[in-house]
């Protein structure tokens, strides 16, 4: 959430860092304010840069290490002495500094925004797409199985219609076998009764002679 010129607390400009600021902070001449840690890590080096902008930080009052909480002693007698006109060009500048952040804080929060916007538009064309790919292969596959049905449909036809032809033959075979069958046993009394009807050999017929 981006703050407002009446919010308590900066964040640090340290782009991996950006925690609230409290305690001691540094500030620097290119309007920039760092935490404890980072500051006093990235302005030990010389010549100093800021992390935030790369500007060459080589003043005396460049960079200022300043406590964000100031007791009242300290706020009552840091200003005390100098022409209005100098205190008030002081908190010019100060108010200055502060709308400064207010506004970069605000212009990092819309470009995050902008950021994170495109990448869900990102992500929403991705699975759209995916969504799409799959509505397609769903389409390709109930095609083939409305296909393999009409297969299934044609075997269990072609099986119907030489089952029955099977069936059918197998009745005309059995009926041939019984014709044979009865053919066979009739040749056999047939030929039984000729041999019974044949004469003996040796048989002489005395009356007939």
């Amino acid at each position: 959430m981006a703050m407002s010129v009446c919010d308590d607390t900066l964040i640090c400009n340290f782009a991996k860092c950006r925690t609230k600021l409290s305690g001691f902070a540094w500030v620097t001449a290119c309007s920039h304010v760092f935490c404890d840690q980072h500051g006093s890590g990235e302005f030990s080096r010389s010549p100093a840069i800021c992390p935030a902008c790369s500007s060459a930080l080589s003043g005396k009052l460049d960079i200022v290490r300043t406590e964000l909480s100031p007791s009242e002693e300290y706020k009552a007698m840091v200003l005390a002495g100098l022409r209005p006109d100098i205190v008030l060009d002081i908190s010019a500048r100060a108010l200055a500094f502060w709308s400064y952040q207010v506004h970069q804080e605000r212009m990092y929060q819309e470009y995050s925004l902008t950021r994170a916007e495109s990448q869900l538009k990102q992500m929403e064309k991705v699975l759209t797409q995916q969504n799409h790919s799959r509505e397609l292969e769903l389409t390709a596959m109930r095609g083939e199985i409305t296909s393999l049905k009409k297969v299934m449909e044609e075997y269990k036809r072609k099986y119907s219609e030489v089952s029955e032809r099977l069936m059918e033959r197998n009745r005309q075979y059995h009926k041939l076998q019984g014709l044979y069958d009865s053919l066979r046993l009739r040749n056999m009394v047939v030929g039984v009764g000729e041999r019974d009807t044949l004469p003996q050999p040796g048989h002489h017929d005395y009356n007939t002679g």
